[in-house]
């Protein structure tokens, strides 16, 4: 499907919360490919710690086995993780179970890493919540290692999105990633951001990674004053309006999470469904225009 704008487009689905267990996120993955967007990505907790729970309950189903079942029932949307927590697993595991993902889809793995933000949840699995910033450097350094070196792995062409909003983050996805992966912010601040990004990238003497934002979907009937909203959120015409600065900024790729934030949403996913239906149905239009 043609891109909103030359954007390519994905959706975050929930893989968590009391409305989700096998069918319901069966049911996502064909509305997405469906409604014909092109990445479905879910997101990364293990030990669902009280820091999690409150945002994000069990069930709370782990993102690589999710995907390998997806990936089964779907045949073109790509798959991703937005984002798997980098400090929670050995480097090789990770670089082995992306490969093999990678393969079962024929090629269709984002790969997405985050330093993680949930004390509690590293606690839980004895990872040193104060150097995971260090942890998920030396991660992606292993990972892209053993796929260049070991052909059993064979992950060298999976796209690395970094996550994170610090100068540390943006130093991270310059020096180490394919795509920088910021999650819910303002356009504004995305734009700044941007600039920083490609000064870092001349700090370094690296090409500015690709940028491909996470952002909110959330449709309102009127539109919301713009300093009181994140991307994705307010009228179609301020949510296309966001894609299209986006683009302008230069986003190949857009992710839409259609998540509001009430565990609850996960039992009525038919809201999110309908948003993500009125965006499929603009790019239709635009196509046929």
């Amino acid at each position: 499907m043609d891109s909103l704008n030359g954007v390519e487009l994905g959706v975050n689905v929930p893989n968590f919360g009391p409305g989700t267990d096998p069918g319901r996120l069966r049911d996502w993955a064909r509305t997405v490919e469906g409604l014909g967007y092109d990445l479905l990505m879910v997101s990364d907790h293990v030990a669902i710690t009280p820091d999690v729970a409150e945002q994000y309950p069990a069930p709370f189903y782990e993102p690589f086995t999710t995907l390998s079942w997806l990936a089964g029932i779907t045949d073109r949307v790509r798959l991703g993780t937005t984002v798997l927590i980098a400090p929670y697993r050995h480097p090789l595991l990770v670089a082995r179970m992306a490969a093999n993902l990678d393969q079962l889809s024929g090629g269709r793995l984002v790969l997405g890493v985050g330093v993680g933000w949930a004390r509690q949840e590293f606690e839980a699995l004895g990872a040193d919540f104060d150097r995971r910033g260090r942890v998920t450097d030396q991660t992606l350094i292993e990972i892209r290692r053993a796929w260049a070196n070991d052909k059993d792995y064979g992950g060298g062409h999976i796209p690395l999105w970094v996550g994170g909003r610090s100068t540390a983050g943006l130093r991270r996805a310059v020096r180490l990633g394919d795509a920088w992966h910021p999650l819910r912010e303002r356009v504004d601040w995305l734009r700044t951001a941007m600039d920083r990004l490609r000064v870092i990238a001349a700090e370094e003497e690296r090409p500015v990674p690709e940028f491909a934002p996470r952002i909110l979907l959330r449709l309102t009937p009127s539109a919301l004053p713009d300093d009181e909203r994140v991307a994705g959120e307010g009228s179609l015409d301020q949510v296309l309006a966001d894609i299209d600065a986006l683009r302008d900024l230069g986003a190949r790729s857009v992710v839409l999470d259609p998540f509001v934030g009430d565990p609850a949403e996960t039992e009525r996913p038919e809201v999110a469904w309908q948003a993500l239906a009125t965006i499929a149905a603009h790019r239709r239009w635009e196509k046929d225009t």
